[in-house]
């Protein structure tokens, strides 16, 4: 028994390398496929066989080798499929309708409703709008990943807690499993963006990375090795709760932690609100956001730049500690902060100059609000092939 859980382990390890290296190589023949997995091409032969029974790969025409018969390439067969992604966000959901190759068809942006605590059937008609976008002939919905702003177990995707849609201990995969009658699954938002930046972002191609999102909190999804890293409580990358000073010690943090109550959105916008306020300007002051102290930077006002620099150094705390722990490749800034990038990095990367061992590449999301969509398309094919982790060598 145990030889034949072998094999069958074996078997879906090369399975998941093979199909890897076909996205990521594409177009490649078998010869090359066995040649840079050091496979046997037999072996190679009967999974791109399956794969292609799947609908995974398809051929794409043939090379003409220097001796001998021209070689059959393979390519990856994205359009076969398409993946529902919905981003749960903080004040907002983002959905969006995409085929396994991370072209997006169709984007939905639904508000969270004030005073509305009904986000579960929100969440529902979204995914109804996004099943009935006309798709291309004989694309078939491969599943559904859905990402959640709070502490969420995989793999039963169960929200324990949610601040920002006030849910606790909700099990959202399980009720959205039995409305759908299609495969879900559900993961922590920031944990879905890295997955998003590893497929098909600044990631690509890393063994180890962090995304970090700045949005109305702050948080970070770890990989380690090619694959996510929850932790033993599955809290890995609560980073908004770590300790930018020895003040913060012994104080509850309830709802929002020490970093978040600083660096995220809110808190910029609250830092800036205070700043003007002592300043005894009190009309700069009123409904000031973070985008607003980020452009008042702009324009060279020095009560802004101050919040920024300020706001920076907070940053790279984050970015220094995680350096020193986890020394990732590099480190993804993201979240609606993010779009402010090129006035947090360089002060970032200028403040940790020589105070690290190995200071990581640090550089903002390309795919924006999208990181989390994208995600979504390698949760839910990793989780429906049976999929393994197989570390990159560079």
């Amino acid at each position: 028994m145990n030889q034949v859980a072998t094999a069958a382990t074996m078997r879906h390890i090369n399975r998941s390398a093979i199909l890897d290296l076909i996205r990521e190589k594409e177009p490649i023949s078998r010869s090359q496929l066995a040649h840079l997995l050091n496979l046997s091409l037999p072996t190679v032969m009967r999974i791109v066989e399956d794969l292609m029974e799947e609908d995974l790969v398809r051929p794409s025409g043939a090379s003409e080798a220097t001796r001998g018969r021209p070689r059959s390439l393979l390519n990856f067969n994205g359009n076969a499929y398409a993946v529902i992604g919905v981003d749960l966000g903080g004040t907002k959901m983002v959905g969006a309708l995409a085929d396994l190759s991370g072209n997006i068809r169709h984007e939905i942006y639904l508000p969270h409703e004030n005073g509305s605590d009904d986000h579960v059937e929100r969440l529902c008609e979204l995914i109804e709008q996004l099943l009935n976008t006309p798709r291309p002939p004989g694309q078939r919905i491969r599943g559904v990943g859905v990402g959640a702003p709070g502490l969420t177990l995989s793999p039963e995707g169960t929200v324990i807690w949610a601040p920002s849609l006030n849910w606790r201990d909700l099990p959202l995969q399980k009720i959205l499993t039995e409305r759908f009658d299609l495969p879900v699954f559900v993961e922590n938002d920031v944990n879905l963006a890295a997955l998003g930046e590893w497929g098909f972002g600044a990631g690509r191609g890393a063994n180890n990375l962090i995304c970090i999102a700045v949005g109305t909190g702050i948080g970070a999804g770890v990989m380690i090795g090619g694959s996510l890293f929850r932790g033993y409580h599955q809290g890995a990358g609560e980073i908004g709760y770590m300790l930018p000073g020895v003040q913060f010690l012994g104080r509850r943090h309830d709802q929002f932690g020490a970093l978040e109550s600083l660096a995220s959105g809110t808190g910029i916008a609250e830092r800036a609100c205070q700043l003007l306020t002592e300043e005894g300007r009190h009309e700069e002051a009123r409904g000031l956001t973070a985008e607003d102290v980020f452009n008042a930077a702009r324009r060279d006002e020095m009560w802004a730049k101050k919040i920024v620099a300020e706001t920076a150094d907070f940053l790279g705390l984050a970015v220094g500690n995680i350096a020193s722990i986890l020394d990732p490749e590099v480190v993804i800034l993201g979240g609606g902060v993010a779009k402010s990038a090129d006035l947090l990095i360089p002060l970032i990367l200028k403040r940790l100059e020589g105070v690290v061992p190995f200071l990581p590449r640090l550089v903002a999301s390309p795919l924006d609000r999208r990181a989390a969509v994208m995600g979504a398309i390698v949760l839910v094919l990793n989780g429906t092939t049976e999929y393994y982790v197989v570390k990159r060598v560079h």
